[in-house]
């Protein structure tokens, strides 16, 4: 069984604290006693911010940096909310949205920064979500993408 702050001692990675909310929401909303749906979170880490638009002010690989550290924020709020990131069954879902410049069509390709993530630190079992990838004209504040996400937990 994998341990995921194991896993996540091995790749160098400490969480960030669970990011501020943007407006009136809540970041995580538990239903049917073992799921969890959790708002979006952007591209924040380390006083970091990735703005601006893939296929114009950004590459694909500046994107899917931007994805995992949406997915960083995604776990913070997870492990918030559970106190243990090892209480996850499986991530469920994630929702992509990329913020894309015209003609821009390889949003799958910047959702893969989640993906592998959340694949390496869970494994595929719990790890790989169904998932959508959509381009969008516009984001709160320029941001390069927002992911939400759909987990089960024990």
């Amino acid at each position: 069984m994998i341990n995921v702050y194991d896993r996540m001692k091995e790749m160098n990675i400490v969480l960030p604290a669970p990011p501020p909310k943007g407006g009136i929401y809540s970041p995580v909303r538990e239903f049917g006693g073992r799921f969890l749906s959790l708002s979006g979170c952007g591209p924040r880490n380390n006083g970091t911010i990735i703005t601006g638009k893939v296929g114009k002010d950004l590459t694909i690989e500046e994107g899917q940096q931007a994805a995992r550290f949406c997915t960083l924020n995604l776990l913070a709020n997870l492990e918030a909310e559970l106190g243990d990131l090892n209480r996850i069954r499986r991530i469920i879902r994630i929702l992509v949205f990329v913020n894309s410049a015209d003609g821009f069509c390889r949003q799958p390709q910047v959702a893969d920064g989640c993906s592998r993530l959340l694949l390496d630190l869970f494994g595929e079992e719990k790890g790989l979500p169904s998932r959508t990838a959509i381009g969008v004209s516009a984001t709160p504040n320029n941001i390069a993408c927002e992911i939400e996400m759909l987990a089960e937990y024990e």
